[in-house]
């Protein structure tokens, strides 16, 4: 039981993208602590799980395995309150909003090959929103003799 309360802590303190010093310092543990909990050597005591659930660990799944389906995080709260405020035609627009974007797949950057040619004197003039890796390259043609 030891060994999967600890995998479930590490795999806790991933998914929130902690190290194991900082998940102890949060917890007002030591680093060894933290090491062995998530070992299986020892089972963290109350006072920690607390403390760790105020950054929003999951302590039932912790302790159980069983995703709690109460533990969100502040984005997520912050959201939910703001659905909660819209009226129904409100909240279906952001739930279709929701859906549209879960279901769009960004295209693969490394699929993606773009370039610009300009023709003639352009001078230096570039406008415009320009993002991504862009490689610009300035000079004239060297003469074949």
């Amino acid at each position: 039981m030891r060994k999967k309360i600890g995998a479930r802590l590490k795999t806790e303190r991933e998914r929130l993208g902690y190290s194991q010093a900082e998940f102890a310092i949060v917890g007002d543990a030591s680093k060894r602590s933290q090491i062995d909990w998530e070992q299986g050597k020892l089972v963290p005591n109350a006072e920690y799980l607390a403390l760790i659930s105020t950054i929003g660990v999951d302590v039932q799944f912790v302790l159980t395995g069983v995703v709690s389906n109460t533990t969100i995080t502040p984005d997520e709260n912050e959201l939910l309150t703001a659905y909660r405020a819209l009226g129904m035609k409100g909240q279906a627009r952001l739930l279709g909003v929701a859906e549209g974007i879960a279901e769009a797949k960004p295209p693969k950057p490394e699929n993606r090959k773009q370039t610009i040619t300009f023709h003639g004197d352009v001078g230096q003039q570039i406008t415009g929103d320009i993002t991504g890796p862009q490689t610009i390259n300035v000079g004239r043609k060297k003469n074949k003799q």
